[in-house]
């Protein structure tokens, strides 16, 4: 991907190398989570029904981060921007601001376009090894992830070592499109998407909850599409299989089957393989927000 003349986004904080401390516990925003716990099914499920029982995000109960959606309740005022703060330096470092810069001018001509009102952009922040977030303490165990409560995403980016080497997914433009959907989360903060589809868990069983999170993991991923087709001048010969690969790489069938030896589908949070590679697709034929409403979809 040429970002040679992208400008880098100043809304970034840079915590590497903070110890990162013990968050009090919440409902996580969605992400890229990694599978593979030493924890059989049956402990897994348990800690499941519990987090649902008292509204906890699951993965904070198992020391990670992502997960399914929290409260939208408060405005947009009181979310503190981190305008103006120092670009890291490193190349990943830059790497990542001149993504996210991508992300904020594109997402800042679409929603007046496609949306009517101006974009907010979030704040990214960079740490390693672990995180306090408004969701609650995540490692880098858990993967990326997107926190509707501070509207921030949170990346270590040793995570991208991961992607190329574990899981056989390099390239920039594969980190690219992980950035890419965690800012889809935002969006459907944004477009108070979020908000509904948490509302609706609260009242649902495990597996209907389980199956709204996959709904919301796929249109992450088509609105991932939906900004790399408005970036389409920028890529490059091999960046679409890029990203294809990654998305791939993480479908829950796949992480099961690698971590499990088996596949649970209705404990699938995700998506599989196929719908992820599908969805991201869908976002980049036609660039629409419209496009990536999985959630009327009969078939994902």
């Amino acid at each position: 991907m040429r970002l040679d003349d992208q400008r880098e986004s100043t809304n970034i904080e840079d915590r590497r190398g903070d110890s990162g401390g013990m968050g009090g516990l919440g409902s996580g925003g969605g992400g890229l989570r990694l599978g593979g716990g030493r924890m059989g099914l049956g402990g897994l499920l348990v800690v499941v029904v519990i987090a649902l029982i008292f509204g906890i995000n699951p993965l904070s109960l198992l020391g990670g981060g992502g997960g399914p959606q929290e409260q939208i309740g408060q405005p947009q005022s009181q979310i503190a921007p981190s305008a103006g703060a120092p670009a890291p330096g490193d190349a990943s470092g830059k790497f990542v601001a001149k993504v996210l810069g991508s992300t904020e001018d594109t997402w800042g001509q679409i929603f007046p376009q496609q949306v009517g009102k101006a974009y907010t952009p979030p704040t990214l922040v960079m740490f390693s090894g672990a995180v306090s977030s408004a969701c609650g303490r995540a490692t880098s165990a858990s993967g990326p992830f997107y926190c509707p409560a501070d509207r921030k995403v949170y990346l270590d980016t040793s995570f991208f070592n991961e992607l190329s080497q574990r899981f056989g997914a390099p390239g920039d433009f594969a980190q690219a499109y992980v950035i890419a959907h965690e800012i889809g989360h935002h969006v459907q903060t944004l477009l108070g998407i979020s908000d509904q589809v948490r509302r609706a868990q609260e009242r649902a069983s495990e597996k209907d909850a389980n199956a709204l999170s996959v709904r919301m993991e796929l249109q992450a991923d088509c609105l991932a599409g939906v900004w790399g087709k408005a970036n389409i001048a920028k890529l490059e010969p091999g960046d679409i299989e890029e990203a294809l690969t990654a998305a791939t790489a993480i479908g829950d069938d796949r992480l099961q089957r690698q971590s499990r030896g088996m596949v649970v589908p209705d404990s699938f949070t995700h998506g599989t393989s196929e719908q992820r590679v599908r969805w991201f697709k869908i976002g980049m034929a036609n660039g629409a927000i419209a496009d990536c409403d999985t959630f009327s979809a009969r078939a994902l």
